[in-house]
């Protein structure tokens, strides 16, 4: 310990302590960077009845800014309860996370899955 003190003291060690601390600065500011330019955070919203598109942040728990009785559940107000791709073979049903890649412009709603298999899709996996 007593040579490290002694060294530090040092003009050599000051030196050597100051460019550490510049790299060290200079490598946490790029990765801030970094992680500022990552958009992953932002979920887009958009309405088939409205023009505007609302942009809000999102955490690992939920929809920031929206309660859980506040988050729009257009397709389920309506009594569909059961959607699928256009270009897809498989149904989902609206609680089922398995389909949420899907686009609102793609999705085709069901009220039965009934409706659904004579449409010709079958129920996911994932959603059972």
């Amino acid at each position: 310990m007593e040579k490290i003190k002694q060294f530090i003291k040092s003009e050599k060690g000051k030196d050597i302590l100051i460019v550490i601390i510049i790299i060290l600065v200079g490598l946490g500011s790029f990765e801030l960077g970094r992680l500022s330019k990552n958009d992953t955070g932002i979920l887009k919203m958009e309405y088939k009845d409205q023009n505007s598109t609302q942009n809000t942040d999102i955490t690992d728990s939920g929809v920031v800014g929206f309660t859980q009785s506040e988050i729009p559940k257009t397709a389920n107000s309506s009594g569909k309860n059961f959607f699928a791709s256009s270009k897809g073979k498989k149904y989902y049903t609206i609680n089922c996370s398995a389909g949420k890649t899907i686009k609102q412009e793609n999705r085709v709603y069901f009220t039965t899955g009934e409706e659904a298999e004579k449409a010709g899709y079958t129920l996911s996996s994932e959603c059972s």
